[in-house]
């Protein structure tokens, strides 16, 4: 029996590589999620390993019914006994056992569940829609899945997360999160839909007085779009801002990207915005995170009546998981999407098909 290990970035490409080396007939006896490469244990990847394995007593059993050849006085004789085939034959046995009864579901849909892990998909969801294709019994009688009504339930299942609205429904919009997330790119793309497809009354504030860049980068959409924006310093001057723009349609407040692991700065700027019946506020945060990192960023910004989240640098992503992740576990929904840093281009509104067609590319 010939028995190896595969890696791979995700199951479909393991199983890529299995098919090609031990052929179609191998047995897959186990496969798990690892971690590997990275720098002083930082930077880590996920990848996918898969144990399989090829039973080789179908050919010896061809060969023991050939003619035996000879050569002068000798012959040639089959290197496995049957005593050592039969004893191959059951720890291949033994092994897919073990498998079997590690496994929570069926092969089809066990197949499924481990997709769903490599794309960091985390393991209660995971279960949850694995369990969802199994209770619509998505598999054939082969165990093959139906892909085309995996694809509609996943879409069903994550719909009521999803806020597909083209503009937001309040006055006034606040943007939080990280620095280095894209909040000042994502506050000018949504201000030239608005402007440019909705021919609405739009104007910018900034509190982010901490970069001047920022200041900058801020007056040169406001400038190409034809949008006022008023900087404030303080709670007052945040006031007088709203004040002045009240007869807008739309306001857009773009805040400081801090260090959100300090409590102050976050404090900080729950005291210089406003959130009242008037006001929505979005969390912005990256794909490219990690979701560890995404929870942490979530719960420190808490404190702030945060009612939508957007994730911006799709297009950079490996996965979709962590977006999943946040948005089930905390019951958020998704606001909007971005693909990359045109303006006023590469920013789509939040749909359920979008997040599924990402999760399931690679199944």
């Amino acid at each position: 029996m010939k028995v190896k290990k595969y890696q791979a970035a995700n199951m479909p490409e393991v199983m890529k590589k299995v098919r090609q080396d031990l052929g179609p007939d191998a047995v897959i006896l186990n496969s798990k999620n690892i971690k590997v490469g990275g720098f002083l244990g930082m930077f880590k990847k996920v990848n996918t390993e898969v144990v399989a394995a090829l039973d080789p007593a179908p050919e010896l059993q061809k060969a023991s019914r050939a003619p035996v050849e000879k050569t002068g006085t000798s012959q040639v004789k089959s290197s496995y006994s049957d005593s050592e085939v039969m004893q191959e034959i059951k720890l291949l046995k033994s092994l897919v056992l073990k498998q079997q009864e590690d496994a929570l579901f069926s092969p089809a849909y066990q197949s499924l569940y481990m997709y769903l892990l490599s794309q960091d998909v985390e393991q209660e969801h995971a279960k949850m829609l694995t369990s969802l294709a199994d209770e619509y019994q998505l598999a054939d009688e082969e165990g093959n899945l139906d892909k085309k009504y995996m694809h509609k339930l996943a879409v069903d299942y994550l719909k009521p997360f999803m806020n597909s609205r083209s503009l937001p429904d309040r006055q006034y919009v606040h943007f939080v999160g990280p620095t280095g997330v894209g909040k000042t790119t994502t506050i000018a793309k949504l201000a030239a839909e608005a402007v440019l497809n909705f021919d609405l009354k739009v104007a910018f504030i900034t509190t982010d007085t901490y970069r001047i860049a920022a200041i900058e980068q801020l007056k040169t959409y406001a400038k190409l779009l034809n949008i006022p924006l008023e900087v404030a310093y303080s709670h007052t001057d945040y006031l007088k801002a709203r004040e002045k723009f009240i007869d807008y349609d739309l306001v857009l407040i773009d805040t400081a990207g801090r260090n959100y692991k300090d409590g102050y700065f976050v404090n900080e700027l729950n005291g210089l915005i406003t959130t009242d019946d008037q006001t929505t506020t979005y969390l912005v945060v990256s794909m490219t995170s990690k979701y560890q990192d995404i929870k942490e960023i979530y719960q420190q910004f808490q404190t702030i009546q945060m009612n939508e989240v957007i994730f911006t640098k799709l297009d950079e992503a490996s996965s979709i998981g962590p977006l999943i992740n946040l948005l089930l576990e905390n019951e958020m929904k998704l606001a909007y999407l971005t693909t990359g840093q045109n303006v006023p281009d590469d920013f789509i509104t939040a749909s359920s098909e979008t997040v599924v067609e990402k999760l399931m590319e690679d199944w």
